[in-house]
Formats: structure tokens, C-alpha cells, sequence
């Protein structure tokens, strides 16, 4: 498989999970801004959702620059990836539904912390089916670094639930802001090998 056809199949994939995720919002049936008011919840929690999904598809699109083959490891390590990411829809609805209550948050970080993790089994596989370089090696190093900070930090969130879900809120966006600027480094590394 080429990789042309990875990177389709993940941006398909993607789509549909904002898609699906936008749609768990209803039309008010009334024309009151009160009944606008009331979907805060799910707006809110779809919001912060699509940030993390467009974080890891910007991510995504800069590590699959790194491949060089694809391998059937890599196949399975992003199919992985996109499982877990697919369930996020779920885990939003759930949270925005009932108002952030403490397991919706509770699901909400598991899943991100599961999201994490594949992302870095992900990049360990691509890592190991290619032939060390230095500059690569030291970019992944920074990534590694930043994944290892963000599942302390949804760890830290799901303990957090447990008493305010306020700071779990906050914890997510700290991971947000770590993450939302893709790292460029990567594609400029490997077009400056090329």
C-alpha cells in the first residue's frame, strides 16, 4: 500500500468522526435564545473535541511524513489510532449530555489518555521500520516528550474528575495548546534531507 492511500484513508476517517460528532448536536426545536442557551453543554464539549481531532490530524499528516514504506505494522499501529479516535464521538456526546458530570469526564480523559498512547505506538512503529537518522531520531525525541507530558496530564484529569471537573477541563487544554501547533520541524527535517 502506498502511502498516498494511508494518509486518504485517515483524512476519510477523521471527516467522519467531526461529522458524526457535529450531528450529536440538535436544532432547538423552539426560536428562544433560552433553548439555544441550553445546548451550551454540547457545543462546549464538541468544541474541545475537534480541537483534539484536528490536533491529531495535523500530527498525523506531519508523522506520515516520516514513511517512507508502509509496512503492514504501520497499517494496523494507525488502524489502531483511528479506532480509539473514533470513539470520541461517543465519549463527547456523552460528556456534553450530561452537563460534564464527573465519569462523562472520567470517559472523556481515558479516552484521550487510549488516543495518546496509540499515537505513540504509532510513531514507535514507524520509528523502527526505518533506518536511524540522527535529525529524525531527535524530532521524535521532542514528540515522544510532549506525548509523555500529555499522558501525565490526562492521568492527572481523570484524578482531578474525581473532585472537580473544572480542573480536568483545564488539564485538557494545556494538552490542547501543547499540541495544537503541529511540529513543522518534521516535514523541514526531511525536505531538508531530500
Amino acid at each position: 500500500m502506498g502511502k498516498n492511500r494511508l494518509e486518504a484513508f485517515s483524512d476519510g476517517v477523521l471527516a467522519i468522526i467531526i461529522t458524526i460528532m457535529v450531528l450529536e448536536i440538535k436544532v432547538p426545536k423552539g426560536e428562544e435564545w433560552a433553548e439555544l442557551s441550553a445546548l451550551w453543554p454540547k457545543f462546549l464539549s464538541y468544541l474541545l473535541s475537534f480541537i483534539f481531532v484536528g490536533i491529531y490530524w495535523g500530527n498525523h499528516h506531519h508523522l506520515l511524513h516520516t514513511v517512507k514504506r508502509v509496512s503492514s505494522g504501520i497499517i494496523w499501529a494507525n488502524s489502531n489510532l483511528l479506532f480509539w479516535l473514533s470513539l470520541i464521538p461517543f465519549a463527547t456526546g456523552w460528556m456534553g449530555e450530561a452537563h460534564f458530570a464527573k465519569n462523562t469526564v472520567i470517559l472523556y480523559a481515558c479516552m484521550l489518555m487510549i488516543c495518546g498512547l496509540s499515537y505513540y505506538i504509532l510513531q514507535k512503529v514507524i520509528q523502527s521500520g526505518h533506518e536511524p537518522d540522527a535529525r529524525r531520531e531527535q524530532l521524535f525525541h521532542v514528540q515522544e516528550k510532549k506525548g509523555m507530558l500529555s499522558l501525565v496530564l490526562y492521568l492527572l484529569s481523570i484524578v482531578f474528575a474525581f473532585f472537580n471537573t473544572a480542573i480536568s477541563g483545564l488539564l485538557f487544554l494545556v494538552v490542547a495548546v501543547l499540541w495544537l501547533v503541529p511540529d513543522r520541524n518534521i516535514e523541514k527535517a526531511l525536505e531538508e534531507g531530500e
